[in-house]
This record gives structure tokens, sequence and C-alpha cells, in this order.
């Protein structure tokens, strides 16, 4: 992508999406963005970014403190409600709005002007991206808006209070989304996006591996409730789907820059908390690098040394802990340094790309081998990816603690790939990290908040927000924070 434009793109989108860092937005079915008639290539960049001010920063905090990667700071007072696993609804009206008042009408919008106008790549990226939006919202909420989702406009039905679909349904919806796109994806159409396509600057050939990465990741989230599908589904895809599936050269993730009104959003959100430090490294992250020597605490972390390096227990944040350790500015939450701006926004890593792969191997799902290789594939690009060296990777890979059991069980196997996942995700897919503990369990050593509300239980979903109780007519009633997703067995 040219550098200058795609510069330009994002100092202007991020001067409305975040300038007032993690805002708040409200109606389910209203897009305040829209002028009638702008064109798709306006809109996109629009969409994507307000997808990625979700996912960098209010899922990314909520995720990376109940997955124990961060915990809230002593010396602040920002997050604790998320220690005591008792939020309220106000707390996820970000996070829906920017989901669904804001993200969903863009890309309601270019899916259906592009198809007016037969620009089928622009269609083809509209639907896997609310495909995985859609995913990320079922995933926090359980059954949401589905089918009537982003038709408030009158033409598309007047629909003010969309009514909530099973997560089941959303689930085959989210499938059919997917395939759907990939059908009209075509590498060689001369209408595709180019600059105004955030994530992959138009390159329709890592589209199509982003929509096979998806579906896969989305079978795998039916492992536990049903299986049955999940590798029906998987075998569709097999180890070598027609477009292949993310790898370590097209990762999807948006960048940012160090300018005010284009920081990544966690940085964005410090910023405007007047760069309070309010994050810090949790005991139980640290705890496991430094007992496998595992030199990524120095990268996700402001630590110099593995042995140096300090954690807080979750929800101890009423005790001082001498030297405890920040989030790095590699993963965007470092209040002291402006490089914290320049964190990407990952949607899809090539590292959870290679695990997901190598989970459908252990399962039986994809055949012919080689989840070894992909697990060892995975941890050196993770690696590298936060400017440790491949030979540090191969160090650790050796060590009993980053080994990998080839003569082990299935259950060692799916332990270790389910792990490893967690710890390469410190800090950049922190959701992700969250929803994969709740569909497997592991990592199994999570310690319950000393803080904790809600007795000796951890939380399973996100509280609907309140602009959804206090506006649509059709929604079903608040849950308990404790009461599991459909998929969650």
């Amino acid at each position: 992508m040219n550098t200058i434009k795609k510069i330009s793109i994002i100092a202007l989108l991020g001067a409305a999406v975040f300038s007032t860092g993690c805002k708040k937005f409200l109606d389910v079915n209203t897009n305040p963005n829209v002028v009638y008639g702008p064109q798709v290539s306006l809109v996109l960049p629009s969409a994507q970014m307000y997808v990625a001010s979700a996912v960098g920063c209010n899922l990314q905090i909520n995720g990376s403190i109940w997955a124990q990667h961060w915990t809230q700071s002593p010396l602040a007072s920002q997050y604790k409600i998320l220690e005591q696993y008792f939020p309220s609804g106000s707390n996820y009206d970000n996070s829906w709005g920017l989901m669904y008042s804001q993200a969903l009408p863009d890309l309601k919008y270019v899916e259906k002007t592009a198809t007016a106008t037969n620009y089928k790549q622009y269609v083809a990226i509209s639907k896997l991206m609310q495909a995985y939006m859609f995913q990320l919202a079922t995933d926090a909420w359980g059954d949401i808006p589905f089918s009537e989702a982003g038709k408030g406009e009158v033409a598309d039905g007047g629909i003010t209070s969309p009514r909530y679909d099973a997560q089941s349904n959303i689930y085959d919806g989210i499938i059919k989304l997917i395939t759907d796109a990939t059908a009209l994806i075509d590498a060689t159409d001369p209408n595709h996006p180019t600059t105004d396509d955030l994530v992959y600057g138009g390159n329709m050939s890592n589209w199509k591996a982003f929509a096979n990465t998806l579906k896969l990741k989305v079978y795998l989230r039916l492992s536990e409730v049903d299986s049955v599908k999940a590798k029906a589904g998987i075998a569709t895809l097999g180890s070598a789907p027609t477009g292949g599936y993310i790898t370590t050269t097209n990762p999807a993730q948006i960048a940012f820059l160090n300018t005010a009104g284009a920081y990544n959003p966690l940085y964005a959100e410090i910023v405007g908390l007047t760069k309070t430090q309010n994050l810090v490294a949790s005991k139980t992250a640290v705890d496991y690098y430094k007992n496998n020597n595992d030199l990524r605490v120095t990268k996700f972390y402001n630590a110099t040394t593995v042995a140096g390096a300090t954690g807080c227990q979750q929800g101890n944040y009423n005790t001082q802990v001498t030297g405890v350790n920040y989030p790095s500015d590699l993963v965007g939450g470092l209040s002291s340094s402006t490089n914290s701006g320049t964190a990407p926004v990952k949607f899809i890593s090539s590292y959870e790309s290679l695990l997901l792969q190598a989970e459908a191997k252990v399962r039986g799902w994809i055949t012919g081998g080689g989840d070894s290789l992909n697990y060892a594939q995975a941890v050196s690009n993770n690696f590298t990816s936060y400017g440790l060296l491949a030979t540090d990777a191969a160090s650790y890979l050796a060590s009993v603690g980053g080994a990998y059991p080839n003569t082990g069980t299935k259950t060692a196997k799916l332990k270790a790939i389910l792990t490893q996942k967690w710890a390469c995700m410190n800090g950049n897919q922190g959701f992700e990290a969250w929803t994969e503990w709740r569909r497997t369990g592991y990592p199994d050593f999570f310690t319950v908040s000393t803080t904790s509300l809600i007795g000796q239980v951890f939380p399973a979903r996100f509280f609907y927000p309140n602009v959804e109780v206090t506006r649509n007519l059709n929604f079903p009633g608040q849950k308990l924070i404790t009461d599991k997703v459909w998929w969650d067995k």
C-alpha cells in the first residue's frame, strides 16, 4: 500500500474515531456517518477502523484482564470493576456501539452499493468484515441481533428494534457470509480496493486466505458443542484450501501511526485518560514466562530481563507491588512511550492461523499430520514479530517448557497448542485469548481475582449494554455474567 496515502487515510479516519479515545455510541440501527451517496472507497476504511477500535481498545482491555495477561495497577483505578468481575451494562455501550451503530451500517452500505454497481470485491470484503465482527459480538454476548441488524433505514425495513437470534443460528449465518464472500473473490477483477482497504490494500488473494482462516476459526469454536458440524466443515477446507490460510506474510491487521488522531486505539484511550498507567503485568502470565525462561516477557512487557520481570496478582490492586512491569509499547500499552501509538491491531495473526491448523490436525479434522511443524512455525513467528530472533525461538522450542509433545496424547497436544496460543496473544489478541480459554479451559492455571464479587468463579460473558436494555423493544433480558454462551461447554 502507498505509505503516504495510507497515512492520510488513517489520520483522517483516526481523528474521527479515536479523538476521544474509546468514545460512546448509542443507537444500534442508526448510522450518523453516512451522507447519502458516498463512494464505497470512503466508507470501507471507516468501517474497518471502527472494527479495529472495538477490537483494539475495549475488547482488548477486557479480554486481556480476564485472560490474565494484564491486571489493574495498584496506582490507578480505571478497571477495578473488571477485576471484581462486576462491570455494569454501561461499560459495554462503547463496544456495542462501535460495532452496531458504526461499523455495521457502513459495511451494509458498502455491500448494498457495491452490489448495485457490480463491485464484487468490495462486496466480498464487506461480507468478510461482517462475519468477523459478528463473531466477535456473539462470542462476547451470546444471542445478539443478527438477521435484522443493520436494517434501520426505511428502504431496508426500518427495523429499529432488531430481534435477537440464537447463537447457533448466528454461527450458521456467519459461515454463510464467509462462503458467499469467498465465491465473489477474484484476484483478477480490476474493480478492487487499493489504499482504501486498510487491512490488505485490496490484495484479494490475501482476503481469500483470510476467509479460509476465519472459517477454520469459526468451525473450531464449535468443537465442544457440535463436533460433527465442526469436523465436516473443516473437511471442506482441508490442509490446503484454494487460496490457502493466513501465513507469516499476510497477517490480517491494521497499522497505526505515532501521530495524534491516528494512534493505536488502546494508546488513544491511554492518552484520553491523561496517560495514567492503569494496566500492569499479570503475575499469572509473568510467572508462566519466567518459569519457562521465555524471552517474550521482555517484549510483551517493559521488563529488561526474564528474571527481573514482575507481575501483580489478579485483583491485588490495593497492595503496592515493587517494580511491577507494564504492557510494552509494542502492544500499545505503555503510557510513557508514544511508540505505543504505532502498535497494530490484529484481526487474525499468522501465529493464530498456524495454531488453528495445528489444533484441527490433532483433532483429526485436517488429515496428513504437520501439527508439530505448525506449532513450531507459530512460536517462531510470534518471537520474530516482536523483535526476538529465530534462534531465540529455536532455543525455546528445544526447552522443556516450549517443546511440543510429539509422542504425547491428544489431550497433551491440545493443551500445548492452546496454552501456546494464549502465550502468543499477550497484549495483541487479548479478547481472542480469553474466548479460547472459555472454549477449551486452557491455560489451566488461572487464579480467581482476589477482589471477585461473584465468588470463586470466572466471568463467562459480557453484560448486554445499557443502550439495548433501554432502547431495543425486543431486548430479551439481561444475563448473569456467569451464564455461559452456547458454545461454551
